[in-house]
């Protein structure tokens, strides 16, 4: 009963979702109900930031995939411990709603003290030593240099799960930056009510997250494609290969038709310059970047900049422009999730190049068979 009530309270906060109208679930054709359904029993309930992606369907297949099967299958990495790395990321890419769901999941996983920690990017304060030693290393995981984040506290072995959970939350980050109010509970609920669905979210992902979920099964839905030298990292996992390989080439061909081939360029070509560091504080930088470019392209050019670099900059008037530029609900989508996938792509290169012999991490009741 208390499981219903939260996923009908989710579901409603659907229809809150910014800039673009979401598939719901009455009406979704049926390989977006069978995701749906997925997405709702794997994870516990049917979380907006997927949901999200549901105007472009090849986005939506793609984000699921990642996420799954880093954070919610079973592996060799404990759930909590993934937990913590998602909400690290999350407190470095300034995404309270992501902080909120998964310091939430690590809370009911991990015990309260060391999930507040966390959360109030006060690891330092953390009681558990692998936990602490996993949220410092992801809380820094953004940045360019090695010498400004610590050694990977994890082995080879490990690297597929935690690496890909960090690389996923870099890019769910952007978009839910984007999408999504700071916080998965209806900002119109009396203080109350908003207490009582946060329990019931800590009791509905201490179930989810203790029951294991085998790897390799939300990869139905995206044809199978070869995995790229940038996501070399994922080799020594084949349900993570095989679902980042999959959605890197969905996101790729959906960020080819929304773009034209001069933005997606001077997108790749400013990630590749950028250290990490956040950009601002204001976005003047942007119209200084496109300046060159068509007049017709440069405010897609500058939301695919702002996704990939700086997402809490994105804001209705942005929205506007790229929509004045040609834009639909399916190539908001198409075009964000590319350049947010772009920067988390770039980032996930220098977390594998600094990985080498760590300390491993304990390993579940349950791996999965790799």
């Amino acid at each position: 009963m208390r499981g219903w009530l939260l996923r009908t309270a989710v579901r409603r906060s659907i229809v809150e979702i910014r800039y673009v109208t979401p598939v719901l679930p009455a009406a979704a054709p049926p390989p977006v109900a069978a995701l749906y359904d997925q997405v709702e029993r794997d994870f516990g309930v049917l979380a907006p930031p997927v949901v999200l992606h549901s105007p472009e369907p090849d986005a939506l297949a793609a984000c699921w995939a990642m996420l799954r099967e880093t954070l919610v299958a079973a592996g060799r990495v404990d759930r909590g411990v993934k937990e913590a790395v998602a909400a690290a990321v999350s407190v470095a890419n300034r995404c309270p709603y992501c902080v909120e769901v998964h310091g939430t999941a690590l809370d009911a996983l991990a015990g309260g003290p060391d999930a507040t920690a966390v959360a109030r990017d006060r690891v330092d304060l953390v009681t558990d030593p692998e936990v602490r030693r996993m949220a410092t290393w992801a809380r820094h995981s953004g940045v360019r240099e090695p010498s400004d984040r610590p050694a990977p506290p994890f082995g080879p072995a490990q690297a597929p799960e935690v690496i890909g959970v960090a690389v996923t939350f870099h890019y769910i980050n952007r978009m839910v930056n984007i999408f999504l109010d700071d916080s998965p509970l209806p900002a119109a609920a009396p203080v109350a009510v908003q207490s009582a669905l946060r329990r019931l979210l800590r009791t509905v992902m201490r179930h989810t997250g203790r029951t294991a979920r085998a790897a390799g099964t939300a990869r139905g839905q995206l044809p199978p494609a070869a995995l790229p030298a940038d996501l070399a990292w994922a080799r020594g996992s084949a349900p993570v290969a095989d679902a980042f390989a999959r959605a890197g080439a969905a996101i790729e061909a959906a960020g080819a038709r929304a773009l034209a081939p001069e933005v997606r360029d001077r997108v790749v070509a400013e990630v590749s310059r950028w250290d990490g560091r956040p950009l601002g504080p204001s976005r003047s930088w942007t119209r200084a970047t496109v300046a060159d470019l068509p007049a017709a392209q440069r405010p897609v050019a500058r939301l695919a900049l702002l996704a990939a670099l700086a997402s809490y900059q994105v804001d209705a008037s942005v929205i506007d422009d790229a929509r004045g530029a040609g834009l639909d609900d399916r190539g908001l989508i198409a075009a964000t999730s590319w350049a947010s996938l772009t920067a988390a792509r770039r980032i996930g290169t220098w977390m594998w190049a600094g990985a080498g012999p760590a300390t491993g991490s304990r390993t579940p009741g349950q791996p999965a068979e790799r």
